[in-house]
């Protein structure tokens, strides 16, 4: 984490990167105590999800999975926001695979185009998944698998361990590659968009899908490595007064809100109380949005930028100054 500093320049001359040799990013998400909250869905019922059942289940997933794949090999993982989507990162992760996320509103041909460019055969995903593969790739279940686990693969922090695609708005889908390292690399601007996430109390959610950087490596991810609860919460369609459903049930303090969704929050003029930290990014939100942003949820926006689906590389921080200064952070691709 990084350390609370009272200015941005006191911060970045006692900054350092500590990225060892050796890395994997599963055990960088479960190194907290087994019995801490990692994930609370509200797609139903709501249900705590804690470090411990995530690392069972990811654990026997990991079983599954190395009887099928070996290190090196990409495999998809096609959920929802869901416990098992984590589940199914971190159990690739750890046998060395490389995980390759695929969203559920995809059309055929988009699945079709991934699939066949990553080179995966085999999916991780549900019964609504597997029936939209129709035959593109192998489809694994996660549910009902035997008790077991394997060890965690040695892996460097230069090794392969998630192959991310762009949206395909500028032509074709590009994969980008990226190493063990990755979320070392994206942690600080996480944190400094969040003013400094990972404060007692804090509890984090994102509209956007994990199937998305935004959604997997700048808040999933990060959420569970800093030990802050991460909201799993499955919109069929995005609303002003579901988000503030979602925030109160959840004792959402952290948002990540893509700048739609922000525009959704202030047609509707929808306030969201409790919240401690707010950030957005992709688009510059302009005065009239960082102006509403304050009256609606009593605090300042933070903006951050990147290389698309690459790497988080300027963020504002509110807890540092004003008007905002930028961190630049490693590339981690």
């Amino acid at each position: 984490m990084l350390p609370r500093a009272a200015t941005y320049e006191v911060l970045r001359e006692g900054f350092h990167w500590a990225l060892p040799e050796r890395l994997n990013m599963a055990a960088q998400v479960l190194a907290q105590p087994r019995e801490r909250v990692a994930i609370i869905d509200l797609s139903g019922a709501r249900r705590e999800v804690s470090y411990g059942e995530l690392s069972d289940m990811a654990g026997r997933l990991a079983l599954a999975l190395s009887a099928r794949v070996s290190r090196g090999d990409r495999v998809g993982v096609l959920f929802s926001q869901d416990a098992w989507c984590a589940a199914a990162h971190i159990a690739i992760w750890k046998i060395g695979a490389i995980s390759v996320p695929l969203f559920k509103l995809f059309a055929r041909d988009a699945l079709e185009s991934r699939i066949g460019d990553s080179g995966l055969t085999l999916v991780v995903t549900d019964a609504e998944g597997a029936e939209m593969l129709g035959g593109l790739a192998e489809a694994l279940l996660p549910y009902d698998l035997p008790e077991g686990d394997v060890p965690m693969v040695d892996t460097g922090s230069e090794e392969p361990a998630v192959l991310i695609y762009t949206s395909g708005t500028t032509g074709k889908p590009k994969g980008a590659l990226h190493a063990h390292r990755m979320l070392t690399g994206h942690l600080p601007g996480v944190e400094m968009s969040h003013d400094f996430l990972g404060q007692d109390g804090d509890v984090i959610w994102t509209p956007a899908d994990w199937a998305w950087i935004g959604g997997l490596f700048d808040v999933l991810m990060p959420g569970l490595a800093l030990g802050v609860p991460v909201v799993a919460a499955r919109l069929p369609k995005f609303t002003a007064s579901e988000a503030e459903r979602i925030c109160r049930e959840g004792g959402v303090r952290n948002v990540f809100f893509p700048p739609t969704a922000l525009r959704m929050l202030k047609v509707a003029d929808q306030e969201i109380s409790g919240l401690r930290s707010v950030a957005s990014g992709g688009e510059p939100l302009g005065a009239e949005m960082l102006a509403w942003g304050r009256k609606a949820f009593g605090l300042r926006i933070n903006e951050f930028y990147w290389r698309t689906e690459v790497t988080m590389a300027v963020s504002s921080c509110g807890a540092l100054c004003s008007p905002c200064l930028f961190y630049v952070t490693e590339s981690s691709s």
